[in-house]
């Protein structure tokens, strides 16, 4: 266990350490007292519903949903939609102990992970949003971020009044953390509360070395949280998840979701794994019911044996198309280097100009002309740092990427005509 050495939460009581914001603007208010039991005077909590109790506290429609017959007779799904009158199950102990076993894997540490070091939101933009507001002082405090990275960090920092410092990656194509410059800003401000890391990176795609986050985690002076967003993790290597390191480290956070792997962005799932203290405020902090029952059927599905048994399957066939994608791309007149790594679902590359350089104005006309004029939507990236020309293309199935490597060279060539004003 590091909490002996690292103290931090281990031994400190959070409410000696940090001072959580009181806003009027918020319908939910809370304070750094502010426990789990304080919570429960809003949930079903005492008594639940076995099928003989008469169930009068939660002004539900006790005559059932509003749906119709051809719904709530499907017996398809383990939905019970009967059953959706009744406010879901606000702790989600069968799920959060799911997602447990995906991920005691033993290859980072000994100790397990349970049900106490597990938030669950909706997606992991929750759990990145509870964090500014669980640790960080509006008007005061800053968060550290490290471009070219994913833009809910900035966002939800902006919306929180929280201040924003930036410490770049390391150039491509590694994008390795600068472990020196971040040491360094940590040191010198103690306004920094939060450090967000992204492993595998967006847009970068590149995983940070475990080393690296061992460095951040063991700063000498830094009183904040670590936070590692995970959300492509399952399309790197094997066991390259640390979520299980939380057990070892009591500032570490790992964000997931079952958006990207799992395929289920349609229901908003996202996870936090962290130490019991962090995961008690975080829950204390969210709304009363915030995941619904058809989110955690699904999500309970997609971990289980079965579910994981297709996300495999599916996750081997992107990854089958990412290696064809990085065979084919370099070989399109106008295409240039790989900017980043290729343990996620997409693949950052330069767009080069008539003179074979990384070009914004080139990369946006075909970013554009791909999505208007030939239906293959990709994302412009060339204006974050150290993405220059750059477009983020994420792997589709055989038939998509057989298109888009059909029409990407197309474009590219239509696209340096217009330049020479060529028709």
């Amino acid at each position: 266990m590091r909490s002996s050495k690292y103290p931090r939460i281990g031994a400190l009581p959070l409410r000696t350490r940090v001072s959580l914001p009181i806003s009027a603007s918020r319908s939910f208010l809370v304070g750094a007292t502010l426990t789990t039991q304080h919570l429960l005077i809003l949930l079903r909590s005492d008594y639940k519903d076995d099928g003989t109790n008469v169930l009068l506290d939660a002004n539900e429609n006790a005559y059932g949903p509003a749906l119709s017959s051809s719904i709530t007779s499907n017996k398809s799904s383990n939905i019970d939609f009967l059953g959706l009158n009744r406010y879901p199950d606000p702790h989600q102990h069968e799920l959060k102990q799911l997602l447990c076993n995906l991920r005691n894997t033993k290859a980072h540490t000994q100790n397990s992970i349970t049900p106490d070091n597990l938030f669950v939101g909706v997606g992991s933009d929750e759990a990145i949003d509870a964090l500014l507001r669980c640790f960080c002082q509006p008007g005061k405090d800053k968060i550290l971020v490290c471009p070219p990275t994913y833009g809910m960090y900035s966002v939800s920092a902006q919306v929180n009044d929280i201040g924003l410092l930036k410490v770049p990656l390391k150039k491509a194509p590694t994008f390795d953390l600068d472990v020196e410059a971040m040491s360094k800003a940590m040191s010198e401000d103690r306004s920094i509360k939060l450090v967000y890391i992204c492993s595998p990176g967006n847009p970068t795609g590149s995983l940070i070395p475990k080393d690296q986050v061992q460095a951040i985690l063991e700063h000498p002076t830094y009183n904040g949280i670590v936070v590692l967003d995970e959300a492509y993790i399952d399309f790197a290597p094997k066991n390259s998840s640390l979520a299980e390191w939380v057990a070892e480290w009591p500032n570490l956070v790992v964000l997931q979701t079952l958006s990207k792997a799992f395929g289920l962005a349609g229901i908003r799932l996202g996870a936090a794994f962290c130490a019991p203290e962090v995961a008690a405020l975080l829950n204390a902090l969210k709304a009363p019911y915030n995941i619904s029952v058809p989110t955690s059927v699904l999500a309970s599905n997609a971990v289980s044996k079965e579910g994981l048994k297709v996300m495999e399957d599916n996750t081997a066939k992107i990854v089958k198309q990412r290696e064809r994608l990085i065979k084919q791309l370099p070989k399109i007149k106008g295409v240039g280097r790989f900017r980043g790594g290729y343990a996620s679902n997409f693949l950052l590359i330069e767009i080069l100009n008539e003179k074979g350089e990384p070009d914004n104005v080139t990369s946006l006309a075909v970013y554009e002309k791909l999505a208007e004029k030939r239906g293959v939507v990709v994302r412009s990236r060339g204006k974050e740092h150290g993405c220059l020309g750059c477009l983020r293309i994420t792997v589709g199935t055989e038939e998509e990427c057989t298109r888009f490597l059909a029409t990407l060279p197309e474009v590219i060539a239509e696209v340096y005509r217009e330049h020479a004003g060529l028709k």
